[in-house]
């Protein structure tokens, strides 16, 4: 079989478990209905993970940070690698398994979420971060591949994706994670907002009409 197509249809398959895992999709709504209630406490949300898993936690900051789907207000999320300089000084003078646990220290709050993202769910930068998290009075929810690891038993919410398969398990968190970023964004703001933003602005600018002889 052609690669590229062996590799969609197993993406396709993945995705498909995901549909009939109807507890999944639940906790992927209650999920969505903390962050909300979370933003409207005037909470944050923080996320991490290692390698592609950095890379999907910064992807879901940004689309709460920036915006998802429409024009909005900006909402407190962040990635908790993305210091770099911090990132390396306190992995060289601590290790690297405190990257994490260490700047929840500084900058979570009870009430705050944090979110992890690791396949094995083993991650023992996580692990510790997640403890850390629980120990401040933040909600732990974690995005797995199946079972959860040794991370499921310090998660508050667990989305164990159906399979074994890193790259399927992270393509399965970008599509559920970003389907809770449109979620919270349309709960806060409602889905008329971007609309009704972008029709005041265009109102806004409008020239005055032009009289006509």
């Amino acid at each position: 079989m052609n690669p590229l197509r062996e590799a969609v249809l197993a993406s396709l398959r993945a995705k498909q478990s995901l549909l009939d895992e109807e507890w999944l999709l639940d906790r992927c709504q209650t999920t969505a209905d903390l962050l909300a209630d979370a933003y409207r406490a005037d909470r944050k949300v923080l996320f991490c993970g290692n390698g592609g898993s950095a890379a999907d936690a910064q992807h879901l900051a940004a689309e709460l940070s920036g915006k998802y789907g429409f024009d909005r207000p900006p909402l407190y999320a962040e990635a908790l690698h993305v210091n770099t300089s911090y990132l390396t000084a306190v992995a060289n003078d601590y290790g690297y398994n405190f990257v994490f646990e260490r700047m929840l220290r500084a900058a979570g709050r009870p009430g705050d979420v944090l979110v992890c993202l690791t396949t094995s769910g083993n991650s023992m930068n996580v692990l510790l971060a997640a403890k850390e998290a629980r120990r401040i009075g933040m909600t732990v929810v974690s995005f797995t591949g199946r079972g959860g690891g040794k991370l499921a038993e310090l998660s508050d919410i667990l989305l164990d994706m159906p399979s074994t398969e890193t790259p399927r398990i992270q393509e399965c968190h970008m599509l559920l994670g970003h389907t809770i970023c449109g979620m919270v964004e349309q709960q806060i703001f409602g889905a008329d907002y971007g609309p009704r933003i972008v029709e005041q602005e265009l109102l806004a600018m409008a020239l005055p009409p032009v009289p006509i002889d």
